[in-house]
C-alpha cells in the first residue's frame, strides 16, 4: 500500500507518520496478498483541542473510509482504523452469505480470520439493514444549487434531489458535518 499523509494547521511528523502507517498497515492482514492501494490520509488540527482524522482508501470493488475526531490525535488513529477493521468484516461476512462463486470478491479476503461470534455478526449485519422502509415520489423540479440549499433548509433535511435549471441532470445537495453545503452532479 501506499500513504499519501497529508496535514492541514498540523505538521505532519515522522513520528505520526509511523504510527499512521504501522496502524493502518494491521489491515493488510485481512487480504490475502497486500493490496494494490492507494491510503490516503487527511489530519487536521480543528481547533487547539480537537483533531481529526480522515481515511480512505479505494480498491478494486472496495471503497474503505473513516474519519474520526478526538482531542488526541493518536486515539483518533486508533478508533478510524477499528472502524476500517469493522467495515472489512462486515463487507466478508456479507460476502460469504451472498457470493460462493469463483471469481467474487470472497476470494479477496484471508479465510483464516478469527471468526466472530455469531451474535456479533448479526449485529454488525443484519439482513433488515438493506431494508427498504419506506419509499417517496415526487417530481424534481429544476432549480439551482442556492435554491436547492434553500428548500433543503426549509424542510429540515441533509440533503436535496433536485433537477439542475441549466444541464436538465439530477444533482443532490447536502449539509457537511462543518455546517457547510455540498453538491453531487450526475454525469451522462
Amino acid at each position: 500500500m501506499h500513504y499519501n499523509i497529508r496535514g492541514e494547521n498540523i505538521e505532519v511528523t515522522p513520528a505520526i507518520r509511523e504510527y499512521v502507517e504501522k496502524k493502518v498497515g494491521k489491515l493488510e492482514r485481512y487480504f490475502d496478498t497486500t493490496p494494490v492501494a492507494d491510503v490516503n490520509v487527511k489530519l487536521q488540527l480543528i481547533n487547539s483541542s480537537e483533531s481529526s482524522i480522515e481515511v480512505t482508501i479505494p480498491m478494486p470493488r472496495l471503497l474503505l473510509r473513516g474519519e474520526e475526531t478526538n482531542a488526541d490525535m493518536y486515539a483518533a488513529i486508533d478508533v478510524v482504523v477499528e472502524k476500517l477493521e469493522r467495515q472489512i468484516r462486515k463487507h466478508k461476512t456479507k460476502v460469504n452469505r451472498k457470493f460462493r462463486q469463483e471469481g467474487s470478491l470472497k476470494h479477496m479476503f484471508k479465510n483464516e480470520l478469527e471468526p466472530l461470534r455469531e451474535e456479533i455478526i448479526e449485529e454488525e449485519y443484519e439482513e433488515d439493514d438493506l431494508q427498504v422502509v419506506r419509499t417517496k415520489r415526487f417530481n424534481l423540479k429544476p432549480m439551482d444549487a442556492e435554491e436547492a440549499i434553500l428548500q433543503m433548509d426549509l424542510l429540515g433535511h441533509n440533503f436535496f434531489v433536485f433537477s439542475d435549471a441549466d444541464s436538465g441532470s439530477t444533482n443532490v445537495v447536502y449539509r457537511r458535518k462543518d455546517g457547510k453545503y455540498g453538491l453531487i452532479e450526475s454525469e451522462a
